[in-house]
């Protein structure tokens, strides 16, 4: 090949890769997000007291200075079950572009005025009258079929809505990524989506209790759409060639299922 043809290609070649990446983007496969994480903050409380300590701090110190930062969305969820159970908890979704972006964040979160006002109830509780028993953090990456947080659509009262937090955990870190091949390459993400389930998030877990392990989030308008849309995928032909799939098999040891309701005061 001549010089004189080498130089025409290399002339076109930035244009013939952008209009690549085009196509590749209208083929419905997002590009990874460089960096991207989630956190998941896991408020672990015991009495009303606390409960009205925490929606005061997150409601009016902790999302206000969140948006401050930059950070547009966050989420704050309740367990359906905390009426009964001993161990009550809060959740909160954060997102972040980067893990900087989180570290920036806390640190303008922390100098925030309005914040450490709002917030000093919760910031300066006393040792024997704590806000919370415990607090985890869950730090995730999200899926390459799903890279960002997203609002559900659902136009219900905040009251009545279901959101169901699921965890599944796998016996080797191996087999954990073929359970993430089953939900990106496999289809699992795509046929959620077809069939309505209103997905907040996909994620591996990079830190957490229950390694190695993803979780994701879906949503609903109230606890009967829930359960017609798990009904609907079981009984999908999708779902039953790709659960059949040899290459799938045994790549869930445990699953843990959480029913979380949204605060009215959260952004998702």
């Amino acid at each position: 090949m001549s010089n004189g043809i080498i130089k025409k290609i290399s002339k076109f070649l930035p244009f013939v890769l952008l209009f690549a990446g085009s196509i590749l983007s209208l083929g419905g496969v997002p590009a990874p997000t460089a960096g991207a994480l989630f956190e998941l903050r896991v408020y672990h409380f015991s009495s009303a007291a606390q409960e009205a300590a925490l929606d005061a701090y997150l409601k009016d110190a902790l999302l206000p200075a969140l948006h401050n930062s930059g950070i547009a969305k966050a989420g704050v969820f309740k367990a359906l079950a905390n009426d009964t159970a001993a161990d009550k908890r809060i959740y909160v979704l954060i997102p972040f572009k980067s893990f900087d972006q989180r570290q920036s964040a806390a640190a303008k979160v922390q100098k925030n005025k309005a914040y450490n006002e709002k917030g000093a109830a919760y910031i300066n509780a006393v040792w024997d009258k704590p806000s919370f028993n415990r607090m985890e953090t869950i730090l995730l990456t999200p899926f390459r079929y799903m890279n960002s947080i997203a609002v559900p659509q659902l136009t219900g009262p905040k009251k009545d809505r279901v959101y169901e937090l699921r965890s599944y955990e796998s016996p080797s870190e191996k087999i954990f990524q073929n359970k993430v091949k089953m939900f990106n390459e496999g289809g699992e993400v795509t046929l959620f989506k077809r069939l309505g389930f209103n997905a907040v998030f996909y994620g591996e877990v990079m830190a957490g209790a229950s390694m190695p392990n993803l979780m994701y989030m879906t949503s609903f308008e109230n606890r009967q759409s829930r359960d017609e849309h798990w009904k609907a995928f079981s009984a999908d032909p999708e779902w039953k060639t790709l659960s059949a799939m040899p290459e799938y098999q045994k790549n869930v040891s445990k699953n843990t299922i959480v029913f979380l309701a949204p605060t009215e005061y959260s952004d998702l």
